[in-house]
């Protein structure tokens, strides 16, 4: 067992305790990665089946990195049978192989978020509705809300809470467009990321036995990130864990930031509560970052009263203090923040890739994109157009889909006139008419529609048929012949190749070269899981790449770069200097969260992830005034930086001293603010799609516009007191402007803003 030797007491000891319920507290930088492998590793050595492991993260990066590390430690041919990936790609496998239960064929296509939203103007505009009240981007975000929530279609419409909110926000056929939304995935054998999660749910729910054979696989369950887990996530792991009681779940609670996209801190909270019996194992020695970064971290977390308390310490160097740089406008500090990072990467011989500028909006980024242009310093967009978002990747990713699956919809509309053969939208609105009325797919449609001489004429029934022609000559051998050759095989035979090649603009060479790219992505996946005893077919292949995520799809031509990215998209990340920019109350916390303490203490889990990025140096930065809509506002800086013990913070500016002027905040008593924080509870897991904010606690108000007119003196906690100028919009997105008399002119949203009258 010498790859105990590789940990630490408290990893130790949480490797080896390997029955019955485990949490693992893991701080910032603490080896988490580690522990979780090297316990698979103990089982394993333990002699537990491999196929009896069930491991669930968030990124295939994650999943692929423990697997190759399992595999340097037992032989390679045990750890092919662990059953580990991310959520999404563990339970898409389920369902390819007991779906039909649902009425899936295991052929299924996963639509992704463009093909989700696609799918959703089809249907607004097929109901006639105006697409700038019933915006797709916002209805994506609603169904997928309502899916993590275990909401179908026709519980949605049966809601009355739903249907009043629905009404308050002018979209009253939401409920109609997401039960049209669901029926047509399901015609299209199509699940989003989201149905992934529900569908697992529904066939543990209504199919005990397949329940119990998925309970009696998997003895020992764990599971990666714990803290970023939705409702769904969490039932079907306690589910999984519910018959043999041996889940280890490790996470960071001060790491949670995902709220947004459904994630439940009070699943790691509350773990105690599911498991009396559980084991606490908590690791508390940061290895990535110097010791002032870990103590200011700490000082910062230190301020939420929602928490597991432990004491995160550093045996690294001591390190230098936190530089606070302060820029008279927005593009005074994209300048200085540029200009340093030129002169530490010359002045410490240091790589453009060591570098990080973490921003709260990606709309910060256009600033620090034209000062690193103007010093011709490289720098990529973190999250920005993926590889397989380009339209040529799309293009014959969609003729893959059609061969895989031909009832794909999104995939039928984009391939069928590609390369061009003279089908128009007139014809392909016709065919999903038709489609509709026969209760049939599109596809049975194409395949009879010489049967239809009222609508297709001979000449374009034939352009349909020739369509269906190379689809179908393409689907053969399909499932047996290996993915290389197939996607070589359908771009010759499709055009796209022969399209492609033709161009002799410099974008178009480009195409070309992102299709051989494909190509050799394909060659890879192909030889890797021949090489595992892995299926290497064109459907696998597809079942791989539409669960990829941003972190699994960076070139290697990026990696010497300054990286931009939200400090959302920079948890997991490590960068040896980090810039946390635009530290200002009006970016950071973010306006939005100012009404509520759950929401506060989330931003400021956000800069707690944001400064443990940095293994070297942080540096803070704010502006005095930035630009908004076209008028420069005066603005503060963050009230994070005061939560900060001062003794880790550096102002070069000042000689050292913090800024000694009215803009600058000062240390204040916890507000009631912190006096609002409870315990956590599930009792309405929809709640928080519906309510406004309450706070009772605190004697201002905001969630009745109706309370304000013109000309009101209003206080405001933050801001003091003031006069609305005007009011505009219709609830729930009211909005007020008031001139406060000492912070300027401020755009508030009422139902946020808690203000009260004076």
């Amino acid at each position: 067992m010498d790859y105990l030797d590789d940990l630490n007491e408290s990893q130790k000891q949480a490797v080896i305790n390997t029955e019955g319920p485990s949490l693992v507290i893991a701080g910032a930088g603490a080896g988490k990665t580690r522990v979780l492998t090297y316990r698979i590793v103990h089982l394993l050595h333990k002699e537990v089946p491999a196929g009896k492991i069930l491991a669930l993260t968030f990124t295939n990066k994650a999943a692929k990195e423990m697997k190759e590390r399992i595999t340097r430690i037992v032989s390679p041919e045990i750890a092919r049978y662990l059953w580990m990936g991310t959520f999404h790609s563990i339970f898409s496998k389920i369902l390819r192989m007991d779906g039909e239960k649902l009425g899936y064929k295991s052929n299924y296509t996963i639509y992704d978020s463009s093909d989700s939203k696609s799918l959703i103007r089809s249907i607004i505009r097929e109901l006639n509705l105006d697409d700038n009240v019933y915006k797709p981007g916002v209805i994506s975000s609603r169904i997928s809300a309502s899916k993590n929530n275990l909401v179908t279609s026709s519980m949605y419409a049966s809601d009355v809470s739903m249907q009043d909110y629905d009404r308050s926000s002018r979209m009253p056929l939401l409920a109609d467009i997401y039960k049209m939304y669901a029926a047509r995935c399901f015609k299209a054998n199509a699940m989003d990321f989201d149905d992934l999660l529900l569908n697992t749910n529904i066939l543990f729910r209504d199919f005990p036995d397949i329940l119990v054979k998925y309970q009696q696989k998997f003895i020992y369950v764990l599971v990666d990130e714990y803290q970023d887990t939705n409702y769904s996530q969490y039932l079907i792991v306690k589910k999984l864990a519910s018959s043999h009681h041996n889940i280890c779940v490790v996470g960071d609670d001060a790491q949670s930031i995902y709220s947004f996209r459904g994630a439940r801190i009070e699943n790691i909270l509350e773990f105690k509560n599911d498991y009396a019996d559980y084991q606490l194992f908590k690791l508390e020695q940061n290895y990535r970052s110097t010791q002032m970064i870990v103590n200011a971290a700490n000082t910062i977390i230190a301020n939420n009263e929602g928490q597991i308390r432990k004491n995160v310490y550093s045996m690294n160097e001591a390190g230098e203090k936190i530089q606070v740089m302060q820029a008279m406008t927005d593009s005074e500090e994209g300048f200085n923040v540029s200009s340093d990072i030129f002169d530490k990467k010359l002045s410490q011989q240091l790589n453009w890739s060591d570098f990080a500028i973490l921003y709260r909006t990606n709309a910060q980024s256009r600033i620090f994109e034209e000062t690193l242009r103007r010093k011709n310093i490289p720098y990529k967009i973190y999250g920005g157009l993926s590889f397989y978002e380009r339209k040529e990747i799309k293009d014959i990713l969609s003729y893959f889909r059609m061969v895989i699956n031909p009832e794909d919809e999104e995939a039928l509309k984009r391939s069928i006139n590609y390369p061009k053969r003279g089908i128009g939208d007139t014809t392909i609105s016709k065919i999903f008419e038709l489609a509709a009325t026969f209760n049939v797919t599109p596809w049975s449609i194409l395949n009879e529609a010489r049967k239809y001489p009222e609508h297709f004429n001979l000449g374009t029934a034939k352009k349909l048929t020739g369509y269906c022609e190379v689809i179908n000559n393409l689907r053969l051998n399909s499932d047996t012949e290996d993915a290389f050759k197939k996607a070589r095989e359908i771009a010759l035979g499709s055009g796209i190749m022969k399209e492609l090649k033709e161009g002799r603009l410099p974008e178009e060479v480009s195409r070309y070269e992102n299709l051989e790219e494909l190509l050799n992505a394909i060659k890879v996946f192909t030889e890797s899981a021949e090489t595992n005893g892995e299926p290497s077919t064109l459907e696998a292949y597809m079942a791989n790449v539409a669960l990829l995520t941003d972190q699994d799809t960076e070139n290697d031509e990026d990696r010497n770069k300054v990286t931009l990215m939200t400090m959302h998209s920079a948890k997991g990340l490590e960068f040896k200097h980090v810039y946390i920019v635009g530290m200002e109350d009006t970016l950071f916390p973010s306006p939005m969260s100012s009404g509520s303490a759950r929401e506060l203490e989330e931003e400021r889990r956000l800069f707690y992830v944001a400064v443990t990025r940095a293994e070297k140096q942080a540096t803070f930065s704010y502006a005095l005034n930035r630009y908004k809509w076209g008028n420069l506002e005066r603005c503060s800086p963050s009230r994070f930086l005061r939560e900060i013990d001062q003794k880790f913070l550096h102002y070069p500016q000042t000689g050292g001293k913090p800024f000694q002027n009215n803009n600058f905040p000062q240390k204040e008593k916890p507000s009631s603010l912190r006096e609002e924080s409870k315990p956590y509870s599930r009792d309405d897991r929809f709640k928080k799609m519906t309510s406004t904010n309450n706070n009772s606690d605190v004697p201002f108000t905001g969630s009745d516009s109706s309370l304000f007119i013109e000309g009101d003196i209003v206080e405001h906690e933050r801001f003091g007191k003031g006069m609305i100028t005007s009011i505009e919009g219709q609830p729930p997105n009211t909005t007020a402007t008031v001139e406060f008399d000492n912070n300027g002119s401020k755009k508030l949203l009422l139902r946020f803003a808690k203000l009260r009258k004076v």
